[in-house]
């Protein structure tokens, strides 16, 4: 879980230390899908305390289906980017965001799994 606050401190540190004034739709929607990831993450964590291993097996196929939904964010992004962005170095300094959000979403996902098998374990 760690790691899923180190990427996207690293995103956002880099957005700045860019100085990019203006985020790309794309990159406003990867992070959106990446907000509600940890939401859901969140909320298995109570629903753990609680016991409601059903919810949490719910939660985990969401996260899975969002995890799914960055990734093809991420991927479309980034072809676009090689085809329409004429400035190298812009490229580079998207690349880099759209990276960590991704690598986030991946390891929100690892959460899920993770969960995933606690949930058969003691269900």
């Amino acid at each position: 879980m760690a790691d899923i606050l180190d990427l996207m401190w690293g995103a956002a540190q880099r957005a700045q230390l860019f100085k990019l004034k203006e985020s790309p739709k794309e990159a406003v929607a990867l992070a959106k899908t990446l907000a509600v990831m940890v939401e859901r993450v969140y909320k298995t964590f109570r629903y753990l305390r609680n016991k409601k291993y059903s919810f949490i097996q719910d939660c985990c196929v969401e996260i899975h289906g969002l995890e799914n939904e960055g990734d093809e964010i991420f991927r479309s992004t980034l072809g676009r980017m090689f085809d329409e962005m004429k400035d190298p170095i812009l490229i580079i300094k998207w690349k880099e965001i759209y990276e960590n959000l991704e690598s986030a979403t991946d390891r929100c996902e690892d959460v899920a799994n993770t969960l995933e098998s606690i949930v058969l374990k003691y269900a």
